[in-house]
């Protein structure tokens, strides 16, 4: 992953428990970078190793750890520079979700080395659809509850996320139910 996505659980961890803690969890991971080069690739396994050493630190599963780091991701991106191209990709919850493969396309051309995950919306109905999950990492679903809630707020759109299939019970790809009421 690249460096972006380790920096970011740095901050979350920074701004939400502190310097100390984020020191405990490197340790913990034996990661040995001082700071993250936002546009330099790392190993998927230091961010997981990340995941893991916050999960035993802050005594979180780490599937609460990724579902707040989801939430956190939204606002972060926006914040780094990249709020004129979320800004592009939809008006509306539905409509964002229905353009997340264009927003990683366009991702794609500063990150060339992105391995974008693939969404699809399908029986979308008022307030309702379904968003269709593709990646060839694993462990990242409980992220992507995250994401949804944090685009949420950032619409100012009630969500309530359900995850309906997971590959990690033997579907092919993860499902969740996304229901939303705009504010």
């Amino acid at each position: 992953m690249y460096g972006l996505v380790n920096k970011a659980i740095q901050d979350m961890v920074c701004s939400q428990c502190g310097e100390e803690i984020w020191t405990q969890i490197k340790t913990k991971a034996e990661v040995q970078d001082e700071v993250f080069v936002s546009m330099e690739a790392y190993p998927d396994d230091l961010t997981h190793r990340l995941v893991k050493a916050a999960s035993h630190v802050l005594g979180l599963s780490s599937a609460e750890i990724m579902q707040a780091f989801g939430e956190f991701w939204v606002k972060y991106t926006a914040e780094e520079g990249y709020g004129e191209l979320l800004e592009m990709s939809g008006d509306t919850l539905p409509e964002f979700l229905e353009n997340l493969d264009n927003l990683h396309a366009r991702v794609g051309v500063t990150f060339p080395k992105l391995q974008p995950p693939s969404f699809e919306c399908t029986d979308t109905e008022e307030r309702s659809l379904q968003l269709h999950y593709r990646s060839e990492r694993e462990g990242l679903a409980p992220m992507v509850a995250g994401l949804v809630k944090g685009l949420g707020d950032r619409f100012n759109t009630e969500v309530d996320v359900v995850q309906t299939e997971s590959r990690e019970i033997g579907a092919d790809h993860d499902v969740f139910v996304v229901k939303y009421k705009e504010n």
